[in-house]
């Protein structure tokens, strides 16, 4: 109960009674699982209407409910609130009263957001309550999009004569650190990186100390991108201000460090997961972007061809066995093995997760992480599991020999185990567990099937043009002519919504082996991936560069990423 009250809104609710535990578990769980605002889960399930729950904010924090009429906020007082700290904090100024500055908040609940405020406008603070819709829609209106000039403004504010880090030595040590960290620019710089990454759908966001220059570099739908680079001596500062935020020790520069941000961007609840390496040249930083309101973790949104969606939901539905997804680093496989989990997660059935690391949090499953310097490793986890009297476990990664025999060994002893494996398509994995050294007989009684995927960009709605391919282009993907008929081809021309690239958010393709019997026969053999692989393709099995093609004929993708992936 303590982490479905955690919510300052549901606990200020609680503490009236005018909710019961149960449905206070509702809103928890619909929080997790969608990531959509508390005030917004609170009237779509008809709990309390918006007014009563803007007054009970009111309320709390002593102020009054105010309605916003655009037309009425004086143009000083709009003026008196930068751009981008009114987009970063979801801010609106209501009144000017001299010194004064009455504002709005999207989360007025949040005391470290009227904490930095006040660091950074030159105004004493008043706050008032109004609905956050209304609030969405003047910062819309006052303060447009112009993420890039507040960047560039603030790299001004950086850089140049007044640097805020005075640096002794070659290497840039700072000597007055905690002055740097506290520093209203480099606090709003790190906001203002974060809040450009969660606008961009960013998955990744790296932090990368060279000799003569700090790179600061997005991910998005797979491909690296670079950000206009802040001075070089604002890498110690802006390091540890992110260290600060993950509660991880600033002082210690020499080991390598993990932890988790949690905070509000834009008025939306995004947890971050950083990971910090000494280099040469400092601590590199790249921290993973963990948006739930971005992750819709639903089977039936993973775009799978139909009978393969059936085929799986088959799969996890049958009370024992090993089921295996695989692929490269970053290809979607925690998504689909989460959604899983959440299409057979009853009441009736027992859940454990072993991950390294816990990516998303799941009302109802117990999640383990894996702490190899504690010595809790897979196989110690997996062991304690069976202890736990599981009827489906989930295990992030089969890496050896001991993790796959207790994985086949909890499948034999009544248990349905997903997993993960790093192979290049859904036959090898078969292969890898024999060079493994499990023995070929405990494969073919427990594999039930294996799913190969990769996730390849897909192209721009806004600017999708279709194109005549090549001969060169045909040949490639081993089409003729005559195979694709009238099919259209399609590429991204490049436009404001795509940042010229041409591409916009990923799909997922897949390969899946289903375990029948001329396979099973085939890994007792000891077989090679290619027979498997032949055999399986006999049988019906779709291949990642056939399930590409389906991609490419409905114009979702393009010949490039297709032929790039598989």
């Amino acid at each position: 109960m303590p982490e479905a009250i955690s919510h300052p809104l549901v606990a200020l609710i609680r503490e009236r009674g005018l909710l019961d535990d149960l449905q206070i578990e509702e809103i928890a769980q619909e929080v997790q699982r969608s990531g959509k605002p508390v005030t917004q889960i609170l009237q779509d399930y008809g709990l309390l209407d918006l007014d009563s729950i803007l007054q009970i904010m009111a309320d709390h924090l002593g102020t009054m409910v105010v309605t916003l009429e655009p037309e009425t906020i004086p143009p000083e007082a709009i003026a008196a609130v930068p751009t981008e700290t009114a987009r970063m904090y979801q801010v609106v100024p209501v009144a000017l009263y001299g010194d004064t500055l009455q504002i709005a908040l999207a989360d007025p609940l949040n005391p470290q957001t009227m904490d930095e405020l006040g660091f950074s406008l030159k105004h004493t603070l008043q706050l008032v309550v109004a609905n956050p819709v209304e609030i969405a829609a003047c910062v819309e209106k006052f303060y447009p999009a112009q993420a890039d000039l507040g960047y560039a403004q603030l790299l001004k504010e950086l850089g140049g004569d007044g640097e805020v880090v005075k640096e002794e030595g070659p290497k840039g040590m700072s000597i007055s650190l905690d002055d740097a960290v506290n520093d209203v620019p480099v606090v709003k710089f790190v906001n203002l990186v974060l809040m450009q990454a969660v606008q961009d759908r960013a998955s990744d966001i790296h932090f990368e100390p060279f000799e003569d220059e700090f790179k600061i570099r997005y991910r998005v739908d797979g491909a690296l991108y670079e950000m206009a680079p802040p001075p070089r001596h604002l890498s110690t500062p802006v390091t540890s201000r992110l260290k600060i935020m993950a509660n991880l020790n600033i002082s210690e520069r020499r080991l390598p460090q993990d932890g988790r941000i949690s905070t509000v961007i834009s008025g939306k609840q995004v947890d971050l997961r950083i990971s910090t390496l000494p280099t040469a040249f400092g601590e590199s930083v790249v921290l993973r972007v963990l948006d739930r309101g971005a992750v819709q973790l639903q089977l039936d949104t993973l775009g799978l061809p139909k009978d393969g969606y059936d085929y799986i939901i088959e799969t996890i539905n049958q009370p024992n066995g090993i089921f295996t997804v695989t692929g490269p680093t970053g290809c979607g496989k925690t998504t689909t093995l989460y959604s899983c989990l959440r299409q057979i997660n009853q009441i009736d059935t027992k859940l454990l997760t072993v991950e390294d690391p816990v990516e998303f949090d799941i009302e109802g499953i117990m999640q383990v992480q894996v702490n190899e310097g504690a010595g809790m490793t897979f196989a110690k986890a997996l062991r304690a599991f069976l202890r736990q009297d599981p009827d489906i476990i989930m295990l992030g990664e089969i890496r050896d020999l001991e993790t796959a025999q207790i994985a086949v060994q909890a499948s034999l002893t009544g248990h349905l185990v997903l997993s993960t494996l790093h192979t290049n398509d859904a036959a090898g994995a078969v292969t890898r567990m024999v060079d493994m050294g499990v023995e070929p007989f405990l494969i073919s009684s427990t594999l039930l099937a294996v799913l190969a995927q990769r996730l390849v960009r897909r192209v721009c709605p806004t600017c999708r043009t279709p194109f005549e391919p090549s001969e060169s282009q045909l040949q490639n993907l081993n089409l003729s002519a005559h195979d694709i008929g009238d099919k259209t081809f399609y590429y991204g021309r490049g436009c404001g919504t795509c940042n010229d690239t041409g591409y916009r958010g990923r799909k997922g393709i897949y390969e899946l082996l289903a375990v029948s019997d001329p396979i099973r026969n085939l890994i007792n053999d000891r077989a090679p991936t290619v027979v498997v692989r032949q055999k399986a393709i006999e049988q019906g099995m779709v291949t990642l560069r056939e399930d590409g093609l389906r991609g490419i004929y409905a114009g979702e993708t393009t010949v490039e990423e297709v032929l790039k992936y598989t």
